[in-house]
């Protein structure tokens, strides 16, 4: 099992995300299941699971909305509904799902691709470009912190995510560096020093490091 930041999945930068998507993965099939897990923010097992009519209409047009199946989510709560944005209409439009078969991500014997065969994909891709450490969690992972960082009330992210309650999703998201940083920060406004006596804080506009841990793995059990 890989080992970030106590065990969660890495947070993907976009320059990660571009490059991936377009010298990593080879072919559309998988630039459509992962642009589904970063974009619907689901779970890789939600992604392989999904039926063609959960994306495509009868004619093979881009449904304005996924459906993610209440028999297919972890726990089985409750069937979600999430819009499919431009960038990931542009991803299934290009990805041309066998015709004749029920799921999305055919794979062998009739059956679903399997999240250990999409795995593997991932390895071959981050391979392929020289990324260690991104699993199949980081996309559904990077996907609810982003909407946390542009201040999306939880409530509405957790409709999203499809979390049993706000609890579980906020453990989920990651605090970034800078943002404690800027947090403190902000408290400078109760100072009783006068401005010239003030510290800037230099490492505020520049870019955090992130972790670069060794191994690329599907989160076990996969988590949240």
């Amino acid at each position: 099992m890989k080992n970030d930041r106590h065990g969660k999945a890495k947070i993907l930068t976009q320059a990660e995300i571009q490059l991936l998507f377009s010298q990593g993965f080879q072919l559309d099939r998988d630039r459509a299941l992962f642009g589904i897990c970063l974009f619907s923010a689901c779970r890789i097992r939600e992604a392989c699971t999904l039926r063609a009519a959960d994306a495509y209409d009868a004619a093979g047009r881009v449904l304005p909305r996924l459906t993610i199946r209440k028999g297919n989510t972890k726990g089985k709560l409750a069937t979600r509904s999430i819009p499919i944005i431009s960038d990931l209409r542009v991803l299934l439009t290009n990805y041309h799902p066998p015709s004749g078969q029920p799921y999305l991500f055919p794979g062998r014997f009739g059956e679903h691709f399997q999240p250990d065969s999409a795995d593997k994909a991932l390895r071959k891709a981050c391979k392929l470009v020289g990324l260690i450490g991104i699993s199949t969690h980081s996309f559904r992972r990077t996907a609810l912190t982003q909407m946390s960082d542009n201040r999306v009330p939880l409530r509405v992210i957790q409709e999203v995510s499809g979390h049993r309650n706000l609890e579980q999703l906020q453990t989920y998201i990651e605090v970034r560096d800078e943002q404690v940083l800027g947090a403190v920060t902000g408290l400078s406004m109760l100072s009783p020093l006068p401005q010239s006596e003030k510290y800037e804080f230099p490492e505020l506009n520049q870019p955090q490091d992130s972790a670069q841990p060794d191994g690329v793995t599907q989160e076990a059990g996969e988590q949240g």
